[in-house]
């Protein structure tokens, strides 16, 4: 809204300096500021509400026990995330491009459900939305909105169910699958990626950290994907799809960025607030769709390699026990079996934040060798 309404007025000769929000690039900078002056405005009045409601966390009881003083912290603070990241993206993006609708509305529709998952939680069942109502209202929405982006003409025909590979040159090597196979990938990459988010937000800030590094990584690769700059298609020069038009979604991940930044400063250890389901899924969401719309689901993997390995040893962890009766970790997802290790819930954190850094470092390297 912003946007449209500052670059309409950049003909008056007064007003001409306004004609730099039509950049990318200068939008992505407001959107991550004004999210995160948002995050860091409303987060007192946010936590000062959920206490007046008593919407406080319930500890699972066979965690480590230092985690049971974390009871009735208030939780629900993802609604803080998804506000912010709303109102930047309302402001800055511009609001004729269906690439940041359609990301957009998977975060919103996915924090809806967490927001149901939440409230059941503290209101009606500890266990909140049963397991198959969960996966199921996050299926529909995830279809339906597979099928819109493979389905419309978001694409170039000829791009549209194409694939691209981490160290491979797009453009050289045509790797098609049939469309078939392609869209359960990315109904797999978003559901994916939000409950690899959901299992990994267990510890003061761990999550929202690994967001942020993803969420400015999928910033680059988005303005990359869809920019070009007097001329020189930065796509074409990096050997990846080029996809009109994607390069809106980098204001859209400045603002995820932006206020993943403002609701880490409440939720940095010792934590005032948890995001909840409302704020895991949603996020988690919002990654899984921006590499389906930039085709980066493989990247994807890499980027988030934290979500990945959290998920993976539940994963390793309940089929070793149900084949064999044996545990492989002390406790899944993997951040509990580093702390019943006796590493201090900070040195966790932070060091699952390094490893975060360095995978995306490692993702934008895989660029520059193609």
């Amino acid at each position: 809204m912003l946007y449209h309404l500052l670059y309409s007025l950049h003909n008056i000769p007064s007003l001409r300096f306004l004609n730099v929000v039509r950049y990318v690039s200068t939008r992505s900078i407001l959107a991550i500021l004004t999210a995160l002056l948002l995050g860091l405005l409303l987060g007192p009045w946010l936590i000062r509400w959920l206490h007046k409601l008593q919407v406080g966390e319930s500890i699972r009881t066979d965690g480590p026990e230092g985690h049971q003083k974390k009871a009735g912290t208030p939780t629900m603070g993802g609604l803080l995330i998804l506000f912010c990241v709303s109102v930047a993206t309302l402001c800055w993006c511009d609001l004729t491009s269906r690439f940041v609708w359609v990301a957009l509305l998977v975060t919103l529709s996915f924090g809806a459900v967490g927001f149901l998952d939440d409230y059941r939680k503290l209101r009606v069942s500890k266990k909140g939305l049963p397991g198959k109502v969960k996966i199921g209202l996050q299926a529909v929405i995830t279809i339906a909105v597979v099928a819109y982006i493979f389905g419309s003409n978001l694409y170039d025909p000829s791009l549209r169910f194409r694939v691209a590979l981490p160290l491979l040159d797009f453009n050289k090597y045509p790797l098609e699958m049939f469309a078939a196979v392609y869209f359960a990938l990315a109904v797999l990459v978003i559901l994916g990626a939000s409950h690899a988010v959901n299992l990994t937000d267990g510890l003061d800030g761990l999550a929202i950290g690994p967001v942020i590094v993803s969420a400015g990584t999928f910033l680059i690769l988005s303005y990359g994907a869809g920019t070009i700059i007097k001329g020189f298609n930065i796509a074409e020069y990096l050997k990846i799809p080029y996809i009109p038009g994607s390069g809106e979604l980098a204001v859209f991940c400045g603002a995820l960025a932006g206020a993943g930044v403002g609701f880490l400063w409440y939720n940095t250890y010792p934590a005032q607030v948890f995001m909840g389901d409302v704020g895991s899924l949603s996020i988690g969401g919002a990654l899984g769709t921006l590499a389906v719309l930039t085709k980066n689901e493989f990247t994807l993997v890499i980027i988030g390699g934290v979500f990945v390995a959290e998920t993976m040893s539940v994963m390793l962890q309940v089929a070793s026990f149900k084949l064999t009766g044996k545990r492989i970790f002390k406790m899944a997802p993997l951040h509990h079996h580093f702390e019943l290790k006796g590493w201090a819930e900070p040195k966790v954190i932070v060091r699952f934040w390094i490893i975060s850094i360095a995978l995306a470092i490692i993702a934008l390297a895989t660029l520059k060798v193609r």
